[in-house]
């Protein structure tokens, strides 16, 4: 794993290289602090590995793995604004720092970038680089509206919720994947099986991040622990609870729900979840993908 680390180094260290403007200060200031926060640039360094596994070296593949980090912090930022975040990787998010104008336009900003990075890539692999990033940015969307959506259904099933994260987050890794692997002019075949991988890959580590939401360490995960409940959201947890709970068991979970205090809420819906094995069952899923 020290290569991943090692990639990661550079990553940063690529990442504090990029130009952006001082002014307007409150602009550029809140994008280069969220990208200061780190993380685990899980995505563009499996495009620096995709593309050496074909054959082809940092450099070449640089540019379009930032290009994928910008990406991922510009949606991070207005899905933490959308989800009333007030924490990301420990520290507060743009919107809470600042405020939504400015996490709006900050967030816009590093969108605008990625394409920026992307577009330094040579003509003969543009065009399809771009058909990849453009047909995931859409994607990405659509699975954060589901995402949404799914905050006012009363009923979502384990499908549904698998195509959202689907959309959402797993589509990212595996357009990282096939971005390195067309840059090292892979067969479309090997493209299309490295995106597959990438999206299953992503599935599961979805699932073991709704895991970590609610059973995680809040200064290891760096959010705010049973946030996903606090927001209502349909996660694998909530989705498998309803299904196998029983009659009694659905009632108490109702009623956890309705609960004013935010402490009570989360303790009450651990302890319920425990009754139902539910870590157990996502773990099992996890390992399916």
């Amino acid at each position: 794993m020290d290569f991943i680390l090692k990639y990661s180094e550079q990553l940063a260290s690529e990442i504090e290289k990029v130009d952006f403007p001082h002014f307007p200060e409150n602009l550029y200031h809140p994008l280069q602090y969220f990208l200061s926060l780190g993380g685990k640039r899980m995505r563009p360094v499996a495009t620096i590995l995709a593309g050496e596994l074909f054959g082809v070296e940092f450099e070449k593949t640089k540019n379009t793995a930032l290009a994928v980090e910008l990406f991922h912090n510009f949606s991070l930022i207005h899905d933490d604004i959308m989800d009333n975040a007030p924490l990301r990787r420990g520290m507060q998010t743009v919107h809470e720092k600042w405020n939504p104008n400015i996490a709006i336009l900050s967030g816009d900003v590093l969108f605008v970038k990625a394409y920026e990075l992307l577009s330094k890539n040579d003509s003969n692999h543009l065009p399809s680089l771009l058909e990849v990033f453009n047909k995931t940015a859409i994607e990405v969307c659509e699975g954060q509206q589901l995402d949404m959506d799914f905050e006012q259904k009363s009923h979502v099933s384990k499908e549904e919720y698998i195509e959202m994260i689907r959309l959402k987050t797993s589509v990212l890794l595996g357009a990282a994947l096939k971005m390195g692997a067309i840059l090292g002019d892979a067969s479309e075949e090997n493209q299309q099986l490295i995106y597959e991988f990438g999206e299953n890959l992503g599935i599961a580590f979805q699932i073991q991040d709704d895991l970590l939401d609610l059973y995680g360490q809040p200064d290891k995960v760096g959010k705010q622990v049973g946030g996903d409940i606090l927001a209502n959201k349909k996660t694998l947890l909530t989705i498998l609870a309803k299904q196998d709970a029983s009659e009694d068991e659905t009632n108490k979970m109702n009623q956890i729900f309705k609960l004013s205090s935010d402490v009570e809420k989360v303790s009450q819906t651990i302890s319920l979840f425990e009754q139902l094995e539910i870590e157990s069952k996502c773990k099992e899923e996890i390992k399916y993908y």
